[in-house]
């Protein structure tokens, strides 16, 4: 894997010449936020070498360059799921790529479902933890030390500083926000009560698709990590017979311009 980044990132540095500080990876019904960004480049992932492609509605298929304020900034529209039939490696693989790109800090976002009952459709939940119950470990494997230690110390997934940051913008910004604890499942299909019951008696506030991974790879060579979910469903005897994927982005569209400020104003000023 290690020449396939590393030719990766070579390529992009070839059509880009571009460094940038932050990656942003945009989830379900949330690609609008590039057009935030004073974009300079923008390479659909069909033209990159060793790319997965994203078969998902509601992901566009680009790395996108550009700044937001005086930040460099490299955002992938749409991102690469488990259930699509990719192992965990290729799901990882832009994290990587972005990493010797040069991106310090990553940014996640994505749709998921509620089980905390103080969530509604359309809240905002800064995740604080997750807990991963996907059927496959992105570091399954022999490890590559030029990527990070085999083993990784995950106590603070989610980068402390970066949810304080958000917090104080998002009141500043009079932004609804929860916190909340992720919980990864593979999918494709949406939990049943009896799996939605199951994630909130081990903890969990809400669950979804993503985002652990990758998570765990930007951990693994020492990126500082944030992440944000929109509750798009809410996974209880009143609302489940709803639960679709159309629903879905229609809930995130409705969330997309507050998750996009705070997003934007945390890349500026953090």
């Amino acid at each position: 894997m290690w020449e396939q980044v590393q030719e990766t990132v070579s390529f992009i540095k070839s059509q880009t010449n571009f460094t940038p500080e932050y990656g942003v990876i945009l989830g379900s019904g949330l690609g609008g936020f590039t057009e935030d960004i004073q974009i300079e480049y923008t390479l659909p992932y069909t033209d990159i070498p060793n790319f997965p492609v994203s078969t998902v509605q509601g992901h566009k298929g680009a790395l996108v360059f550009g700044t937001i304020g005086d930040k460099k900034v490299v955002a992938m529209q749409g991102r690469f799921h488990f259930y699509e039939g990719y192992d965990m490696k290729e799901v990882t693989f832009p994290v990587r790529v972005m990493k010797f790109l040069g991106v310090q800090k990553l940014v996640v976002s994505n749709a998921s479902g509620g089980v905390n009952p103080n969530y509604e459709v359309g809240s905002i939940v800064i995740i604080k933890d997750h807990i991963n119950m996907m059927p496959e470990h992105p570091l399954h494997g022999k490890n590559d030390e030029r990527f990070g230690p085999r083993f990784v110390n995950m106590s603070e997934p989610y980068s402390k500083n970066m949810i304080v940051k958000a917090k104080e913008i998002a009141k500043a910004l009079a932004i609804e926000v929860h916190d909340g604890i992720y919980l990864g499942l593979q999918g494709p299909t949406f939990e049943t009560l009896a799996e939605y019951k199951m994630v909130k008696n081990i903890g969990a506030d809400c669950v979804g698709m993503s985002t652990v991974p990758e998570v765990i790879v930007a951990r693994h060579m020492e990126m500082e990590t944030f992440g944000i979910s929109v509750i798009t469903d809410m996974g209880d005897e009143e609302n489940i017979e709803e639960v679709n994927h159309e629903e879905v982005l229609k809930a995130a569209a409705k969330a997309e311009p507050f998750v996009r400020n705070l997003i934007g104003e945390l890349i500026k000023h953090y």
